[in-house]
């Protein structure tokens, strides 16, 4: 059986038709651009390839992913131009005449990566993407985080010492929260350069002492077995030792776990399907509209 997958991402979208890591029958990947032309095009990949069982869509955010709300399959809040208040889901089940399922985009890679990735076994562990924005998800007690809304992370405060870093920050809500201090976006207007282009030790210190801060409070609030680092900007190979040590000093021996003694290794980890975990877990997010 086939299940199409959809990543709806801020600044791409990535579709796959198949029914997991091993079988990925077809892919495709083309930019964002606005919501009648990228929902058009996807709607036409799925339709030219073939039947598919059901759909899962994984998108950025904010979305309504509740079932009973009259905007339910909606883009809600987001600040992307032209795409608030947008009916993805509703669009794509009456293109398609398939199930949907709808979550965030985080949640869906979270999906991904405990079916086949870094959480196999895990049932209760974060998935955050550190990229042109910061988001965050996973699973509490084996079932994908949901609420009020679904969680951001990405906006969640933390300090910030202007004597250290007299940047404003860049999110459009809150200035200088996670998101604005630390996401790809705030790399680039801070430094002037886009994150892969950046080697200066200075701005590794700053960026891992940023990530630490929102990862401790993640880590005080949701006690999670594991923490998974997706997206670009941890892609910079010294990043990740760099945060594991500064997690490690401002948890200052405070929680009593075996996982965080060590180095963390294998606490705070890369993603273990790496650039697919989105559309992979859209995949997977597919088969639950069946069930």
């Amino acid at each position: 059986m086939a299940y199409g997958g959809v990543e709806a991402g801020g600044t791409k979208w990535v579709l796959a038709i198949g029914d997991g890591p091993d079988d990925v029958r077809e892919t495709t990947t083309f930019p964002t651009t606005t919501p009648e032309e990228t929902l058009a095009r996807t709607a036409a990949f799925f339709g030219q390839n073939g039947g598919i069982a059901a759909l899962g869509v994984g998108s950025f955010g904010p979305i309504d992913a509740l079932r009973s709300s009259p905007t339910w399959g909606h883009i809600t809040t987001t600040p992307k131009p032209g795409w608030a208040d947008t009916d993805v889901a509703g669009a794509l089940a009456e293109a398609l005449d398939v199930p949907v399922a709808f979550d965030t985009d985080v949640n869906a890679a979270a999906l991904g990566e405990q079916r086949w990735g870094a959480a196999i076994g895990l049932d209760t562990f974060c998935y955050i993407t550190i990229g042109t924005g910061i988001g965050g998800g996973g699973m509490s007690n084996g079932r994908l985080m949901h609420g009020l809304l679904h969680p951001e992370y990405g906006h969640m405060r933390i300090p910030h010492d202007r004597d250290l870093d007299p940047f404003d920050g860049v999110c459009p809500y809150h200035g200088d929260c996670f998101e604005g201090l630390a996401a790809g976006g705030a790399i680039r207007e801070r430094w002037g350069k886009k994150a892969e282009d950046l080697t200066d030790s200075a701005v590794w210190d700053l960026e891992a002492h940023y990530v630490a801060l929102g990862l401790v409070n993640v880590i005080c609030t949701l006690s999670p077995q594991r923490i998974i680092l997706g997206g670009g900007v941890p892609k910079q190979p010294t990043l990740l030792p760099l945060v594991r040590e500064q997690v490690r000093t401002l948890l200052a021996g405070y929680i009593d776990a075996e996982e965080l003694d060590s180095g963390l290794d294998e606490f705070i980890v890369a993603p273990g399907l790496g650039d697919r975990s989105g559309v992979l877990g859209a995949i997977e997010l597919a088969r639950t509209a069946i069930r």
